[in-house]
């Protein structure tokens, strides 16, 4: 049987089985940190026990398990030999109060390893190997060294491997070196490559490898690499089974670039970093990677209009030679950005803080006085007075490997619809500051070969609600979108954030939509609601309890006909007041969540009394419980 034929049959197969198991909207936990009075699974086992069966546990493993922490960005890859099993990943904060909640949030932010062999019903939870208290058999294989890793991307081979790409930051040493080091982790099936039980493929952790090291220099100074994507090429061509990377690199002066490196040994070591982007392309920012089924690698990629000439666009560089070398950057289509923006106005906390919650979040965000792309409270606190998440238009592209006919890459975008620009009223705006507009998802179809693209179409044209985070899947003759969708929220404008209401409360308002074409994006079925429940994003988790933080992407995975999604979620989180915040702020405590703090005392050595607020002393009761969830698309 020929492999495209076998994949079709296969494919099939496990749709049926998939349907099974789960509809379309049974949302699923992959997050399991809720043992052993949460009901949501074991907790978090070690993948080194996952793949030998030998007991091994740590303090950040059993941390993990009882954690109720956050996790966001999540990614999931289907196994092309078996599409029951999938992978998953995500920032995984489980492990941040390993040490104790008095000695603050001290521990590793790290990928998450989730693994499932049905089809996405059930999950098992873990770590991908090396976090500083890995102690297992397992971490000598890993030379990444940094503290801390997130931006987690997944992608598959033929032959039972699959990889797991990284940006990460922090000293070990406990010094404020960001590093921005990118890694590529590899897992396999014990039995080898090509094993024939398919059930046990990407389990076996071998190495991590380090694609591009950025500088030991402390608040971003010099190079900095982020902003991931990885594909491998599953075309049973000459390049089959090279795994692909790319990312932005930032410069420290907004001249970002697009960087890509490649793998011809399976993840074992990478080719030094080539730029992709000329000086026609400056701040750029969200790679991705497509190889089509004649095996030419496509990398797609935003830019902003900022420094120098670039303008907000969708931009492709080609590559006829397995990513060898890359052809020019091309621009595909300009578009109208919806990024959430507003002016900085820190205000002060009542007592100062003592304990420090997240100390690398928020690298990147604006100084003082600057334009900020998230607001919360104190100084995190924007003019607006909104609470509102991180968020821009993303750019997201795949191509159909198993199509030897077609050179096309499919592209996704959330940008502003045209006609929908509005003046805030405010310091707010998604156009700049002062103007708003409603964010859709946009797709075309390009294709390589021609360079000619589609006009950019709405795939779900709605009248009300925010249409963010979009992503792509196809293989196999089935595209299969996702994007977070707002048309649920009671308080929808366009000259206010998602989930903000004119009074400054803010309520439940993202849900996960879905829609999928069998005629390459010609049309599109209706879409449909995938998640069963209506979460607000806006709960101030992050940068010790101030601000909201959703991440920078969801994910969806297929091979023909089955396709599943994940996405960060707030459906657990335990709402409750800040005691900071006397008197209570705009958003009447609708965007605060449980904490319980005590104010300190202590005397300096001039014998001064000196007044003080502990941390957070019950971070695990579910005050940050954000988590990860999944379902089947249709």
């Amino acid at each position: 049987m020929s492999r495209i034929a076998f994949v079709a049959v296969l494919a099939s197969a496990a749709a049926l089985s998939l349907g099974r198991a789960a509809a379309a909207g049974s949302d699923v936990r992959l997050t399991n940190d809720c043992h052993p009075d949460g009901g949501c699974g074991a907790g978090y086992v070690s993948v080194y026990t996952l793949a030998t069966g030998n007991p091994y546990t740590d303090q950040t493993l059993a941390e993990c398990t009882i954690s109720k922490g956050r996790q966001n960005e999540p990614a999931v890859a289907v196994n092309p030999r078996n599409t029951r099993v999938l992978l998953a990943s995500s920032n995984d904060y489980c492990g941040v109060y390993n040490r104790g909640a008095l000695a603050g949030a001290v521990g590793p932010i790290w990928l998450g390893y989730y693994r499932s062999l049905d089809g996405g019903l059930h999950w098992t939870s873990s770590l991908v190997p090396g976090y500083p208290d890995d102690s297992s058999p397992y971490a000598a294989l890993s030379k990444a060294r940094t503290s801390s890793a997130g931006d987690p991307v997944i992608a598959w081979d033929n032959h039972g491997r699959v990889f797991f790409g990284s940006e990460s930051s922090g000293d070990p040493a406990g010094t404020k070196k960001t590093f921005g080091d990118l890694f590529v982790a590899r897992f396999r099936n014990p039995g080898g490559a090509d094993a024939p039980d398919t059930t046990r493929d990407g389990l076996e952790y071998y190495g991590t490898t380090v694609v591009a090291t950025g500088s030991s220099a402390p608040n971003l100074l010099g190079k900095f690499n982020d902003k991931t994507a990885i594909e491998v090429d599953r075309t049973g061509g000459s390049c089959d089974g090279y795994v692909y990377f790319s990312w932005s690199r930032f410069n420290g002066n907004g001249t970002n670039a697009i960087y890509f490196s490649r793998s011809t040994d399976h993840g074992e070591t990478f080719s030094a970093p080539m730029k992709l982007t000329s000086a026609s392309f400056k701040s750029l920012q969200n790679p991705d990677i497509a190889v089509t089924g004649t095996g030419h690698v496509y990398v797609t990629f935003r830019a902003f209009t900022g420094v120098g000439p670039s303008t907000d666009a969708v931009g492709v560089a080609k590559s006829t030679d397995c990513g060898k070398t890359f052809a020019p950057a091309q621009q595909i289509t300009t578009l109208i950005p919806s990024d959430a923006q507003d002016v900085s106005a820190p205000q002060p906390t009542p007592i100062p803080q003592s304990q420090l919650d997240d100390p690398l979040f928020g690298e990147d965000d604006a100084a003082a006085g600057g334009t900020a792309r998230d607001c919360g409270d104190f100084a995190d606190a924007c003019a607006s007075g909104y609470t509102f998440f991180r968020r821009d238009t993303q750019v997201r592209s795949t191509a159909d490997q198993l199509d030897k006919a077609h050179e096309w890459v499919y592209v996704v975008y959330d940008a502003t619809k045209p006609g929908t620009l509005a003046p805030t009223g405010t310091t707010y705006g998604t156009v700049g500051s002062g103007t708003g507009g409603q964010a859709a998802t946009f797709f075309l179809r390009y294709d390589g070969a021609t360079g000619a693209s589609t006009t950019p179409k709405l795939i779900d044209n709605q009248s009300t609600g925010h249409q963010v985070f979009p992503d792509i899947s196809a293989d196999g003759g089935v595209l299969h979108a996702i994007w977070w969708d707002s048309r649920n929220d009671a308080c929808y404008d366009v000259t206010r954030p998602i989930g903000n209401c004119a009074d400054g409360r803010t309520v439940a308002s993202l849900d996960v939509f879905a829609s999928r074409s069998t005629n390459a994006g010609v049309s599109w079925s209706t879409a449909s609601r995938l998640s069963n429940v209506t979460t607000n994003p806006n709960y101030e988790q992050f940068d010790n309890r101030a601000v909201p933080f959703g991440g920078d992407y969801l994910w969806v995975t297929s091979l023909g006909g089955v396709a599943y999604a994940v996405w960060t979620d707030w459906r657990d989180t335990v709402q409750g007041a800040d005691p900071r915040e006397v008197p209570e702020d705009q958003d009447a405590g609708t965007s605060d969540v449980l904490q319980c703090r005590v104010i300190l005392t202590s005397t300096d050595n001039k014998g001064n009394t000196i007044k003080s607020w502990s941390g957070d002393r019950c971070p695990h009761a579910g005050g940050i419980d954000q988590n990860i969830y999944g379902s089947p698309s249709p």
